[in-house]
């Protein structure tokens, strides 16, 4: 069986997507930054469903992270054929409060190794007679919201960014599929800032693992844009449909601290 390489494997999203993938006996390729999380989880998975598991740890802030990744599977002839671009987390507050510097990290994992993988494993999944690339948007990609500004913005770019790339591989090899979940039971909220959220939001969390049956079901139907949950489907039809200012002011409502 080929590779599946997943980065954020080491827990959420990531985590339950790669268990999803070792179900269906996907060999796997985790990254992740911190190395005693992805040890564990694919020592559980490998032993668990007989698979392969192995596990690069990487600040994927960093610039070259992209290329290290490449680095690693072409010395070590993995042959992979899913990948599954899910790194990625917020920052809550207003724009000039928070520091550049966390700003950029943040953006240079959502967005730039994201992209820049992409394009260097492109030529890799091209070598399989099928493959597939699955990128970890979000409903926040979808609108602007203030306080979450550059979180929604870097989003934003994922969501048009990987519908796009479908429609430019879609007579290739490799099918292209946008997983745009809205809250989930993970860490992300506390990372973010939001802890003022954490009770509403997990109201309305599905699962990590709902979540990623619902993705990898998707991505090997080859549907293109994958949002988990009704409520979340009906969200993202309301904000192409309201005026935008309607949805700042609707959103900016939801996300301020209230003191």
């Amino acid at each position: 069986m080929s590779y599946a390489l997943i980065t954020g494997a080491s827990k959420g999203i990531g985590k339950a997507i790669a268990e999803c993938l070792a179900q269906r006996s996907y060999d796997l390729l985790l990254v992740a930054q911190t190395e005693e999380l992805l040890r564990k989880v694919a020592t559980e998975l490998g032993e668990k469903y007989k698979i392969k598991a192995q596990w690069l740890a990487l600040d994927l802030a960093e610039q070259s992270a992209a290329q290290q990744v490449l680095n690693w599977v072409q010395q070590n002839d993995f042959p992979v054929s899913i990948l599954v671009n899910n790194a990625g987390y917020g920052l809550w507050g207003n724009f000039n409060e928070l520091t550049l510097n966390d700003q950029n990290n943040m953006l240079q994992v959502n967005v730039w190794t994201m992209i820049n993988l992409t394009h260097l494993m492109i030529p890799v999944l091209l070598q399989q007679p099928q493959a597939y690339i699955l990128n970890t948007g979000s409903m926040a990609g979808f609108q602007s919201i203030p306080t979450f500004g550059l979180y929604s913005a870097s989003k934003a770019l994922v969501n048009t960014f990987t519908r796009a790339l479908a429609h430019e591989l879609k007579h290739t090899s490799i099918s292209v599929s946008l997983l745009a979940p809205g809250s989930v039971k993970t860490g992300f909220v506390e990372r973010a800032g939001m802890l003022h959220l954490k009770r509403t939001s997990d109201k309305m969390a599905l699962s990590a693992e709902t979540v990623a049956r619902i993705a990898v079901k998707g991505m090997f139907n080859g549907r293109k844009e994958l949002i988990p949950g009704l409520s979340n489907q009906f969200t993202a039809l309301m904000v192409r449909l309201l005026p935008k200012s309607v949805i700042e002011q609707i959103a900016a409502s939801l996300y301020r601290r209230k003191d």
